[in-house]
């Protein structure tokens, strides 16, 4: 049977057992990133976020993405430092997870991140301060209110962008980052966007999606410069969520 199967593929022409090469190596190639895939969503076992430390700290923490880190943290056990601009959803957020999971620590830090950002950060430094904060979540942000031309952008838009997008990231990353350093324990993770990555350009979202390229590029490089510090550095891929910051948003910063 195997002798009549191998005389069969002798007879055929060269090109056709190239291409039945090609099919395999293809059909194989697919079917790993398949296993993979269901590996990675289903299998995989769950990190135990405690081994960075008993801290987290989430920028953008009342809405959407940041909100539900939050909570998941508190679930797994872990304390929270929340940053946010608005007061009184701060304090809103915090009692509700209390009131799930009695046993989280929170700390609430008001920063307007569009204002001064070197108070705001020079607040977070003091909040952490003697804190083992081994998880950072760096989901602040800012986009459009509604699809524009870039000439049509006010300014006061243009600077909250790459104020809040990028700089807030940057900054607080470098307030939190020493901390890790010290403990030679972190995870650090990255809000981005499909909008920088996923689609080959964003038109009307111009400056947004400028924004969360850098996001990108700073995380792989972060990457690469502390892999072998003990920290995990992550840009989380995002499309929509139900954040302020969405495009059809009358509110924009979350």
């Amino acid at each position: 049977m195997e002798l009549c199967f191998m005389d069969q593929l002798k007879s055929q022409p060269l090109w056709l057992l190239l291409l039945l090469g090609l099919g395999s190596v293809s059909v194989l190639k697919c079917s790993l990133a398949l296993l993979k895939w269901v590996y990675v969503n289903f299998l995989r076992p769950a990190k135990n976020l405690k081994k960075y430390g008993s801290w987290a700290l989430v920028t953008g923490p009342t809405d959407g993405i940041g909100k539900g880190f939050a909570f998941q943290f508190a679930r797994k056990g872990l304390n929270l430092v929340l940053v946010g601009r608005n007061p009184d959803k701060l304090k809103e957020v915090s009692e509700s997870i209390r009131a799930k999971y009695g046993k989280t620590q929170i700390k609430t830090v008001v920063v307007d991140f569009s204002g001064d950002l070197s108070q705001g950060v020079e607040r977070i430094r003091e909040a952490i301060e003697g804190l083992d904060v081994g998880v950072l979540i760096n989901n602040v942000g800012v986009s459009y209110p509604y699809a524009r031309f870039f000439h049509e952008v006010d300014e006061k838009l243009l600077a909250d962008l790459i104020k809040i997008n990028v700089e807030g990231t940057t900054t607080v990353t470098h307030a939190v980052l020493p901390g890790m350093l010290k403990r030679k324990k972190g995870a650090i993770v990255n809000i981005g966007s499909g909008a920088a990555i996923v689609i080959p350009s964003d038109p009307l979202y111009a400056v947004y999606a400028a924004t969360k390229a850098y996001i990108d590029q700073f995380s792989r490089s972060l990457y690469v410069e502390y892999k072998k510090s003990g920290i995990d550095v992550q840009c989380q891929v995002c499309s929509k969520g139900n954040n302020d910051l969405n495009y059809l948003s009358p509110r924009r910063i979350t």
